[in-house]
């Protein structure tokens, strides 16, 4: 079934958790689709993941659309989220509206996602009133590293545990249908979750949100020089495709493959046909 922005509160009204994994291409998109996952976040992580860059600042609003059609090609069944890249929303509630409006109708996305809480209210308003929905993001945002001084666990003082709390009711009033809560502090975020009546989605925010997201190269292990503190490796896949790239690599070397059954075949007469002469 067709999961939607309603299907999101449907669930959060049932108790029901709602999960939500990263993919950025219409492979990645399938696997996840087929395996149930109520949605798929085209995140900004693409500029770690994909591309290579340190952080997500780098990320264009080009690169969102392009790997977010993909995605949406891909997926039947879930939700796409697709993250608005830096700087295509923070400078005005114009900017903001226009590449929404972008990430919908070339990205083809069924909601935007954007970092940040009351300062980012009127851009939420106005996104909502044009009729496309949003996800906030609070907490660790990662296009804000810079004013943060890196990749820290945010509201675990009496003012920034205020100001999350405050930021989620904003968000909320201004028309997010979820909220991301990234790096929070278990208690604090479970007791967001309780007093929102939209769905919160966790992402080192502990169990109590309504829902979890990861991004899916970190959940299967897919790379070995850093696994954040909240990520569980639920499959060894980075291990399993270099041991296949080996394999490969092995057999090609010592001619083995293609072997035989891997070849296509001739007819001799037709064979000995066009060749003869040469």
């Amino acid at each position: 079934m067709k999961n939607t922005v309603v299907t999101f509160q449907q669930m959060k009204d049932k108790g029901e958790k709602i999960t939500m994994l990263t993919a950025y291409d219409y492979s990645t998109a399938k696997l996840v689709d087929g395996a149930g996952i109520n949605s798929i976040l085209v995140g900004d992580s693409l500029g770690n993941v994909v591309l290579g860059y340190p952080d997500t600042v780098s990320v264009t609003m080009e690169d969102m659309i392009h790997h977010g059609a993909a995605v949406a090609r891909g997926a039947e069944n879930a939700l796409v989220v697709i993250d608005m890249p830096f700087m295509s929303y923070q400078a005005s509630v114009y900017d903001a509206v226009v590449n929404a409006g972008r990430l919908m109708k070339e990205g083809r996305a069924g909601a935007v996602k954007l970092e940040g809480g009351e300062e980012m209210c009127p851009q939420i308003e106005a996104i909502t009133k044009a009729s496309i929905p949003v996800v906030a993001h609070l907490g660790l945002t990662p296009q804000s590293i810079n004013v943060f001084g890196g990749y820290k666990s945010q509201g675990r003082d009496l003012a920034s545990a205020r100001k999350l709390i405050r930021d989620a009711q904003l968000v909320q009033e201004a028309g997010a249908f979820a909220v991301v809560l990234e790096c929070v502090p278990e208690r604090l975020a479970t007791y967001i979750s309780k007093r929102l009546r939209i769905p919160t989605i966790g992402i080192g925010a502990g169990a109590g949100c309504d829902g979890q997201v990861l991004v899916y190269a970190d959940m299967l292990a897919m790379f070995s020089d850093f696994r954040p503190k909240f990520v569980k490796a639920f499959a060894n896949v980075g291990e399993a495709m270099k041991a296949g790239f080996r394999a490969y690599d092995e057999e090609v070397k010592a001619g083995t493959y293609p072997a035989e059954e891997h070849n296509y075949t001739i007819d001799d007469e037709i064979f000995e046909e066009v060749t003869k002469g040469l």
